[in-house]
This record gives C-alpha cells, sequence and structure tokens, in this order.
C-alpha cells in the first residue's frame, strides 16, 4: 500500500493518558519506551530521563544531538534541583576574529555571527549532563542506561512520519546551500543513500552507537578529557575552527538554583539565564495583574494581552541575558518584580506594540519528561539549535555538533557580545510546577524563541483556563515574531485572527505548525500519586506508563 503518513485530512483526538507507577512523555515513542523500560528494570526518573535523552540523539537527529547541550530541573525527594549543561564559546574566539573571517555561507558579511561551519560551535554539554544526573541521582550504570540507545544505532529504526518530514526538508536545504565538500561528512552520516531517509524506512548510525559506547564507558571523560576530545579537536583544526583540547578539558556542567515566580498560588520554575527562563516567568508575572477565567480563554482581549506581554519581557530579556557570570542578579529580580510588572502593564492599550526586539529566530530541539512511583519527576531538554546545528559531522563518531555561537552579537556594547569562554543566550528551557511546596509537575514546550511563549500559553491553559493537560497542549498557537508580526496557527479562529488584526496586529497564518512548538506535560496527583501525562500531534510524541 502506498499510503502517505503525513496526509491527515481529518482532526483526530488523543486522550490524557494516566499511570501510578512511572511515566515517560516526549516526542518519539521509541525513545519514550526506552525510558519506560529502564523504569520497569529498577531505575528511577532520572535514569529514565538520561535513557530518553541518548536514545533521542540517535532517533531524532534532526534536532538534537551528541554534541549539543542540556538543561534539567529535577524534583528529587521532594527538593528542587537545576543543571545547566550548556558549553561556553572557545577560548580563542573574539569578535575580530570573527570580523575577519568576511564573508559567511549564508552571505553575512562579518555583521553577524555564521549560521553553519565551525565558527559557531560551542562546546557540547549533554554528554556531560547524562554523567553528571547518572552520578548525583542514578541508581542503574551508566552503561545499562545508554544500552537501549546504543542497539538502536546498532541495528537502526524505521524512520517516523514528521521526523522524515523534518529530515527531507533538513536534506533539500543542504543541498541547495551547503556544500558537499565541505560538509561530507554530514551527508555520508545523515544521507548515506544520497538522499534523506523515507518514512517507514529503516536508518542505522554505526558511527553513533560506538561514540554512545565510548561515553557509557568512560562516564563521558573520554568526550571532554580523552580519546572523543581528540577526534573534536583533530576536525576543528583541519577546518580552521576555534575549538581546542583546553576548551574541552575545563567543562564541567553547573548545578545551579531554579528560579521562580508565584502564579495564581502554584510556583512557576524554570532554570536562571543564560536560558532564557527569565523571559516566561517575567511574562507571566505580568499577565497575573490581569484577570483571567476559562470564559475569556477564546477572546482576542486575553490573547493581545498574551502577547503584548511577551513582546515587553522579551524585549528586556534579550538585552540582559548571557552568560550567567556576566549578569548582576539583580537584572533577575527586577525583570520578575513587580516594579517591572506594573509598569509594563501600563504600557499594555488596546492597540499593538511595536517592539524593537530583534527577529526570533527558530530552532530545534527535544523535550522529555519522566516521573516515577516515588514522586521523583524530571523536566528535560536537549538540543543542537537549529536542525542538525552546524552542519558539523565529526568524521568516524557520528557526532553532530551544535551551533549555539550563532546566537551571539558581534556588537562589542552588547549584553551577549561574543567573547572566548562565554556562554551565549541560550533558547531551550525545561519547565517545572509546584504548590505548597509539593511537585505538581514537568513541562516543556521545545522550538527556539517559540518556548517561553509555549510555556505562557500552557500555563495559562491549565491554570487560568482549567484545561486539562492534553487540551492545554493541544488548544491552537500564537508566536510573536517581531515588531507587530505574530504568526497564527492554521487552525486558530479566524474570528480571533481578524479581530486582532483590528487591533493593529500583523496576522500572518502558518500552514504548517512546524514552528509552534511540540511540548509535554506530567501532573502529578497529591491524593492518590496517580501521573496524567500528554503529548501533542506537532511531533511524533509519545506517554507511556505503568
Amino acid at each position: 500500500m502506498n499510503l502517505n503518513p503525513n496526509y491527515n485530512p481529518y482532526p483526530s483526538h488523543r486522550s490524557v493518558t494516566y499511570g501510578k507507577n512511572g511515566m515517560v512523555a516526549t516526542s518519539q515513542p521509541l525513545a519514550a519506551q526506552v525510558g519506560l523500560d529502564i523504569l520497569k528494570q529498577g531505575g528511577n526518573a532520572i535514569d529514565a530521563a538520561i535513557a530518553t535523552a541518548a536514545c533521542l540523539t540517535v532517533v531524532e537527529p534532526t534536532s538534537n544531538g551528541i554534541g549539543g547541550d542540556a538543561f534539567t530541573i529535577v524534583w528529587f525527594k521532594d527538593e528542587m534541583h537545576g543543571l545547566n549543561a550548556s558549553g561556553p564559546a572557545p577560548k580563542s574566539i573574539s569578535i575580530e576574529k570573527v570580523k575577519a573571517l568576511g564573508k559567511f555561507d549564508q552571505g553575512d558579511q562579518g555583521e553577524k555571527m555564521p549560521t553553519f561551519g565551525w565558527t559557531p560551535v560551542t562546546v557540547p554539554g549533554a554528554p556531560s549532563a547524562w554523567a553528571a544526573l547518572s552520578e548525583k541521582f542514578g541508581k542503574l550504570p551508566l552503561s545499562v542506561i545508554l544500552e537501549p540507545a546504543i542497539r538502536y544505532a546498532k541495528e537502526g529504526y524505521p524512520v517516523s512520519p514528521i521526523l522524515g518530514h523534518s529530515w527531507n526538508n533538513a536534506y533539500n536545504f543542504y543541498k541547495k546551500k551547503m556544500d558537499e565538500r565541505k560538509y561530507s561528512e554530514w551527508y555520508k552520516t545523515f544521507a548515506p543513500r544520497g538522499r534523506a531517509p523515507k518514512v517507514g524506512e529503516i536508518i542505522k548510525l554505526p558511527d553513533h552507537a560506538r561514540t554512545l559506547e565510548e561515553i557509557a564507558k568512560t562516564k563521558a571523560e573520554s568526550f571532554y578529557r580523552g580519546k572523543l576530545a581528540e577526534k573534536i579537536v583533530d576536525s576543528s583544526k583541519k577546518a580552521g575552527g576555534f575549538l581546542a583540547l583546553q576548551d574541552l578539558a575545563d567543562y564541567y556542567p553547573e548545578w545551579v538554583e531554579p528560579i521562580k515566580i508565584n502564579y495564581r498560588g502554584y510556583d512557576v520554575w524554570e532554570l536562571p539565564p543564560n536560558g532564557q527562563g527569565l523571559v516566561a516567568l517575567s511574562a507571566l508575572n505580568i499577565l497575573k495583574e490581569f484577570s483571567f477565567s476559562s470564559t475569556t480563554r477564546d477572546t482576542v482581549d486575553t490573547i493581545h494581552k498574551q502577547v503584548e506581554a511577551l513582546k515587553i519581557a522579551f524585549t528586556a530579556g534579550k538585552k540582559a541575558i548571557t552568560d550567567p557570570k556576566l549578569m548582576e542578579q539583580d537584572q533577575i529580580s527586577y525583570l520578575l518584580g513587580d516594579a517591572f510588572a506594573k509598569e509594563a502593564v501600563s504600557k499594555i492599550a488596546t492597540s499593538a506594540l511595536d517592539s524593537k526586539a530583534s527577529d526570533l529566530a527558530k530552532g530545534g530541539t527535544v523535550y522529555l519528561c519522566t516521573a516515577d512511583s516515588d514522586g521523583n519527576m524530571v523536566s528535560y531538554i536537549q538540543s543542537n539549535y537549529m536542525g542538525f546545528g552546524s552542519g558539523i559531522v565529526i568524521p568516524e563518531t557520528g557526532i553532530a555538533m551544535q551551533n549555539r555561537g550563532a546566537d551571539f552579537s558581534l556588537d562589542p556594547n552588547h549584553a551577549n557580545a561574543l567573547a572566548g569562554g562565554k556562554k551565549t543566550y541560550h533558547t531551550i528551557i525545561p519547565g517545572f510546577l509546584t504548590k505548597d511546596g509539593q511537585g505538581v509537575g514537568p513541562f516543556g514546550v521545545m522550538g527556539g524563541y517559540m518556548q517561553p511563549q509555549g510555556h505562557v500559553q500552557v500555563i495559562m491553559n491549565t491554570i487560568d483556563f482549567a484545561l486539562n493537560p492534553q487540551m492545554a497542549l493541544d488548544a491552537p498557537r500564537f508566536q510573536w515574531l517581531e515588531g507587530k508580526k505574530i504568526e497564527l496557527e492554521k487552525n486558530f479562529p479566524t474570528h480571533l485572527a481578524s479581530e486582532l488584526a483590528m487591533r493593529g496586529h500583523d496576522i500572518k497564518i502558518a500552514l504548517s505548525s512546524a514552528s509552534f512548538g511540540r511540548g509535554q506535560v506530567i501532573w502529578r496527583n497529591p491524593e492518590n500519586g496517580v501521573f496524567s501525562g500528554a503529548t501533542e500531534s506537532r511531533c511524533d510524541g509519545s506517554v507511556v506508563a505503568y
């Protein structure tokens, strides 16, 4: 039968998933099942999260990889923990050196960071996150936790519908924009048949498998201070990149204290900068100055206020967020404070503000959440940034290097100005919800600068509008792009789009939902410990439980 897996002429309905002993939710069914298998083997929510994350580098390489970054919020034995596993720019890089490179792949003339090649590559943090989480919280050995991902990479797996669509789009882009000689390892690894793999076709990643085996055996030490590090730096040197052995050797992930605001009796948690979770919290802090209810959910006034609050929060956040070592705590406190919120409310009128924040680029990311029978829960996010990342794949390893450094500014006066050893503004953000000191659960929406906007919409759908987790995710979304420009999903109510236009918003209707984020949620009922979980149709997602 010749059936199109991405042709869906009829609306479908997904129910909330319930479970008592454990739950895993993510964007790939195979990865979700791996996490559940680890729980059934006696692992906890943290072991399941690591296993799922490692598997996602294999079964969804269009959005993340071994050469990417990760952020995590862990609720363990009724205490909150945060892990920032993002890496800095190479120590030897500078604005002057980047500008001296001249014309970049995409035609930039030295006025902004290039998107592809070695220049935007920063130190990857994902392998360090797996090792650090396992060391601090895990019950099973890392070798056991990574074994399912290794098996899928060795034996292969069938490509799922949305993954296949994204892979084909990436391949077509690379063929049009990326020199096949310069990026030969990418083509060799991800297009071994001279094309993107088709939906339902088996794809194997043998080099990727060997790298995961090395990471498991050395607890990621090889990646930063061993054979894998040497291979990465050898590739960098041959291509004239900035990344050096010392950059990898000096790197360790950082345990951080999550930040929060109280939103109508619930504490909403994010990680502090350099992540952009501050933007989501700041926007919610503004919005709590207004009154909302289930009767105001699908109204132009509600959506208008959400958009305007996000504009203000983004504009302030983009000016301030950078390497946490270079930010003052007062900046965070101010953006989460009442004075900023009240000032923002005074700016929100009935017509659209013309914000001067820069264009918000799109990216590719995976999100997962896990829970176990002891009430431990994990909110985890991992990314190569823009799809496959920089286009650089390290020979004989399958490691696709991220292009996170593309977010640095080449303006020396900007808070996020490029500098050697500095961390950039980071888009990936895990979220978590608590109430009265009890863990409600993890949530997240992946997808570049859509992420804070997705967090705001999901949290308001849940708390203000009393939607179950599935409906909170499935509700039609908007995203602010720049200035007065708003993009709406194609199923967004037409009358609301018209009313928003009358308020001065520049409306664009998207034909695809790919840029509106792909989220997952797990909520825990404190009365009986039962988990309710959800994923959404914007991805190949799955929620599994037992």
